[in-house]
């Protein structure tokens, strides 16, 4: 069998396991279960010789943070960029557009970046098989037997094989997420959980999207063929994606296709969608309990607590979460675990930062943090990667210092350039052009005091950047 062209969806927010997942850093580039994040998990996966080199999709806000991801893994893929957020439907409609164009028959598996499967070797197997019946004409989803009736999941209704004694059966029927009642009468008729991995052959998918969905499809074919590329990464054009409803592929194409199948997949396949699913997920003693980082556990059960900075104690507390970060803590019941991303919602109604942001934001060069701030000053920690530099900027509102902690700072200063070693600092005034670049071989950390009578991050005139932001 030819080999499978894998396409990995990266774009998603993931504010169901809120503080740790934000818009600035969501779940699928943290390390929810294990030491790797589920991306770089998923994508050590396809480094089986059953698969090609991968494509990611996702969006220019995680560019920079997937391509260091895959760096620190020693894995390769191209990525692709969506200008706007579209939903799966035109994801797809991409993905088969990039595969039509190496060849119409490709076979194409769509996997998402932030789910956990234990049975890795069960997945690659799966997949293989999928792609033979994919090579055939159908379009082929993983079905998870259920394991509680749960509310959170679309059910796949399973028909008859597609050859005889085959492990590959027709789909029936697609169902939506149900209520509790109607999930266990779905499982005590065999019906299987829709994991949201799909194998297809590149043509047929586009026949059946051009067929149900033709906006979608010729707004991904427009978009592909008036794609630019920036500093590797396939842009898609920002005109003609925008022009794409918004549409799961689901709705699109899985609801309506005489083409479905569905292979039963007993992998240890988990969407991680709550912090319950984490915490199961998770090593426990024998009382339940599991704790990453900092943390103490003491006269309770069943409890999850999760605290990489600072010190977090339950005590006499039985099935809770607990996840404390520099700037949130979230204490929820085992049960509520649904209700996380309506209190992001209300969080973002009340126009709180926390919602979306960490203290910690990812740059292409490295990252910054703040420490502190009040009237008329701010305190960050900044850490810029060996080889990196940020943009040639100046500021109408503030100065800044720099002091050096760790490493040698390239400082260009007006038309001067200083060499700033640790221990030592410097200072720029309002209004002055500059630029900070590592030329070391090791992370340069800085302090940075701004004062001024306006700390916004919008307060930025960017003459020139390497990495081609705005």
């Amino acid at each position: 069998m030819t080999k499978i062209l894998p396409v990995i969806m990266c774009g998603g927010s993931g504010t169901r396991v809120w503080p740790e997942s934000r818009e600035t850093l969501p779940k699928q580039f943290i390390p929810l279960v294990g030491e790797r994040s589920t991306f770089q998990t998923t994508m050590a996966m396809l480094a089986d010789p059953a698969f090609e080199k991968p494509i990611v999709i996702s969006n220019a806000d995680y560019r920079f943070l997937i391509a260091d991801q895959l760096r620190q893994i020693g894995a390769q893929a191209d990525i692709v960029l969506e200008p706007s957020r579209r939903d799966s439907g035109p994801a797809v409609a991409v993905a088969a557009g990039l595969a039509a164009r190496r060849a119409p028959d490709t076979v194409v598996v769509v996997l998402a970046a932030d789910h956990v499967v234990r049975d890795r070797a069960g997945l690659v197997k799966l997949c293989k098989k999928a792609g033979e019946a994919a090579a055939e004409g159908y379009i082929v989803t993983l079905g998870v037997k259920p394991d509680s009736p749960a509310t959170g999941y679309g059910y796949l209704r399973p028909g008859a094989p597609t050859h005889a004694g085959g492990e590959v059966l027709k789909l029936d029927a697609f169902v939506e997420k149900p209520d509790r009642e109607t999930a266990q009468r779905y499982i005590e008729a065999g019906y299987f959980w829709n994991s949201g991995n799909f194998i297809f052959r590149a043509d047929v998918m586009q026949a059946e999207i051009a067929h149900f969905e033709p906006a979608i499809f010729e707004a991904a074919e427009a978009a592909i063929d008036a794609a630019a590329n920036d500093l590797g990464f396939c842009v898609l054009d920002a005109e003609a994606f925008a022009r794409a409803p918004k549409k799961s592929i689901d709705y699109a194409v899985m609801e309506k296709t005489d083409k479905a199948a569905l292979i039963p997949a007993d992998i240890g396949w988990s969407d991680v969608g709550t912090w319950r699913a984490v915490w199961e997920l998770s090593e426990r003693d024998e009382a339940g309990n599991s704790v990453r980082g900092e943390g103490v556990v003491m006269d309770a059960k069943n409890v999850h607590v999760r605290s990489e900075d600072m010190l977090t104690t339950v005590v006499g507390v039985s099935d809770v979460i607990v996840v404390t970060t520099q700037d949130a803590v979230l204490v929820l019941n085992h049960e509520h675990g649904d209700r996380v991303k309506q209190l992001v919602d209300e969080l973002k109604i009340q126009n709180r930062r926390e919602a979306g942001a960490h203290k910690r934001i990812f740059r292409p060069w490295g990252y910054y943090q703040s420490i502190d701030e009040g009237q008329r000053y701010q305190v960050k920690r900044i850490v810029v990667k060996p080889g990196e530099r940020l943009s040639l900027q100046k500021h109408f509102h503030r100065a800044e210092h720099w002091i050096v902690v760790r490493g040698t700072a390239e400082v260009g200063r007006d038309e001067e350039i200083h060499l700033v070693h640790e221990n030592e600092s410097i200072y720029l005034p309002i209004g002055c052009k500059h630029r900070l670049t590592n030329p070391g071989k090791i992370d340069l950390e800085l302090i940075e005091v701004q004062t001024g009578s306006y700390l916004g991050e919008d307060d930025i005139v960017r003459f020139e950047d390497v990495y081609n932001r705005g």
